[in-house]
């Protein structure tokens, strides 16, 4: 059983990583953006409600994100263990998400940071942004991203870092090798892929 949180700066990596620890692991890869899209693709009744923000352009707020995610949680796919992609992502959420987990009776195992130099994440995703048609991601655009991230993001992963849960990793690097890192990080935690 591998439960794990991916925390990383938008470009570092995180969706890629999270694919390939999925699949190493044999546990679902849960992303609030993939549960957002489940839930209204399906019309649930927590996707209708999140479909009105969205369409109105704003954030889906925590109350219900937290819901979504404890839905998630509780779906038998995620009993053997998971990797959340992309929450929490406030302290109030942290909190949250401890709630959820003791409910369930269990805990993260590890934090995964994916850390990255910010000019090369900077490269990354205006090169990104260039291959998929993306106008608006300016490098002005980037930067402010990369700052939200350190701001909000900084205070989570010293939460968890207290916890003596985090593995700090060079993000930066041939897929593969990343990968590599990881798992080297993880194993020495006493987790080990389903390989």
């Amino acid at each position: 059983m591998s439960r794990l949180l991916l925390i990383g700066a938008p470009g570092a990596g995180k969706g890629t990583q999270a694919e390939r620890l999925s699949a190493a692991f044999a546990i679902p890869a849960i992303s609030t953006g993939d549960i957002f899209r489940h839930n209204v693709k399906n019309e649930t009744e927590l996707g209708k409600l999140a479909k009105g923000f969205m369409d109105r352009g704003e954030y889906v707020p925590d109350s219900l994100t937290n819901d979504l995610v404890r839905d998630r949680l509780s779906q038998s796919d995620a009993a053997a263990g998971f990797l959340l992609d992309g929450y929490p992502r406030t302290a109030d959420q942290v909190v949250e998400l401890d709630s959820i987990l003791t409910a369930l009776g269990t805990q993260l195992d590890v934090v995964v940071q994916l850390t990255a130099n910010t000019d090369e994440v900077v490269r990354r995703l205006l090169n990104r942004a260039i291959e998929q048609g993306r106008a608006d991601d300016t490098e002005d655009v980037i930067r402010r991203r990369l700052e939200v991230y350190e701001e909000q993001t900084a205070p989570l992963i010293d939460i968890y870092a207290s916890r003596g849960i985090v593995v700090r990793i060079d993000g930066l690097g041939e897929v593969a090798e990343v990968t590599d890192r990881i798992l080297e990080a993880l194993d020495a935690r006493g987790l080990t892929p389903n390989l």
